[in-house]
């Protein structure tokens, strides 16, 4: 069996310079540690926080990208979060929107549950379940070199691209964003379509 690589990227270090070129691009964040890491990097009106529904930040993005074919729509998620719904990578292959990404946190842990071990610490690839998938990119990111290569991937690169960032377990402060589903569904309405929000 190969040796295990060393994990050295801290996730809101991560979730900082990924969302740092964001522009006006559209963000669904799975449950969780990527909901208090995009918090922590800036709340903004384009971020759509899931604070549940575990499994669906995927589908939910993949709805908002075929719903916004101009925009490029991001899901932030976990490894957890995206083994759950690990049905949503056929379907967005099917689907094939050219302006989707999905980047998975990493950390090969549930964090919310009690930090045991995913399947990805045990060698699952999601990468390459994304790419059978159908997927047109696929990445999987270990150090800050390349993450900064990657950055482009998730926000030029013809879709449905997916990108695997491994991150340390190393403790954060939780930054929790609003909490509210209907102020925070209004807000992004709001922001996404503007005086059409309310027609």
């Amino acid at each position: 069996m190969a040796a295990k690589k060393k994990i050295t990227l801290n996730r809101r270090d991560v979730v900082s310079r990924i969302v740092r070129d964001r522009g006006d691009m559209l963000m669904v964040t799975g449950l969780g540690s990527t909901t208090w890491d995009a918090a922590a990097a800036g709340d903004h009106p384009n971020n759509f926080y899931l604070w549940g529904g575990m499994g669906g930040a995927a589908v939910t993005g993949l709805g908002l990208a075929r719903a916004q074919p101009d925009r490029r729509v991001i899901v932030l998620t976990g490894d957890g979060e995206m083994l759950m719904g690990i049905g949503a990578l056929a379907t967005a292959g099917v689907a094939a929107p050219a302006n989707f990404t999905i980047c998975v946190i990493d950390n090969q842990h549930y964090g919310e549950t009690g930090m045991q071990e995913t399947h990805t610490s045990h060698g699952v690839d999601l990468p390459g379940m994304a790419a059978a998938a159908g997927f047109a990119e696929t990445a999987t990111v270990w150090n800050k070199k390349e993450l900064e290569a990657t950055v482009p991937l998730l926000y030029e690169t013809k879709g449905p691209v997916f990108v695997a960032v491994k991150v340390n377990t190393d403790a954060v402060p939780m930054i929790l964003p609003m909490r509210d589903g209907t102020a925070i569904r209004a807000r992004f309405r709001e922001s996404v379509l503007g005086d059409r929000a309310y027609d």
